[in-house]
């Protein structure tokens, strides 16, 4: 079973930037896509990115298109979510997950989420 561990977040000023990573114990990501998501109080949790981690295939939000970008360290069975040009409406707490199901785009669709990490982007 995927078990995953985020990092990287923090408070940065609109227009900063962030990287997060997404650690896995347990079974690796080959098999699988690895999605970010980010959920601000009183919402639901919503997609971000995947990547599609055998491929490198990657898919984003339209809201982040041109600023965020995933990427994946085979080696280190590590995924990362590149986050520049941030706004203040990119502030959440982000997750990271695994999925089998192609296409995935749903949080229900994922497993293995951590404890997430904040991103706080003030104006």
């Amino acid at each position: 079973q995927v078990q995953l561990a985020e990092s990287g977040g923090g408070l940065v000023q609109a227009g900063g930037s962030l990287r997060l990573s997404c650690a896995t114990s347990g079974r690796t990501f080959s098999n699988y896509h690895m999605g970010w998501f980010r959920q601000a109080p009183g919402k639901d949790r919503e997609f971000v990115a995947r990547i599609t981690w055998r491929t490198g295939t990657e898919y984003y939000t339209d809201s982040v298109k041109g600023r965020f970008t995933i990427s994946r360290d085979n080696a280190k069975n590590t995924g990362y979510l590149q986050m520049n040009s941030l706004k203040p409406e990119d502030t959440a707490v982000y997750y990271c997950g695994a999925s089998a199901i192609v296409g995935a785009m749903s949080a229900i669709e994922y497993r293995g989420w951590g404890q997430g990490t904040q991103v706080t982007v003030s104006s």
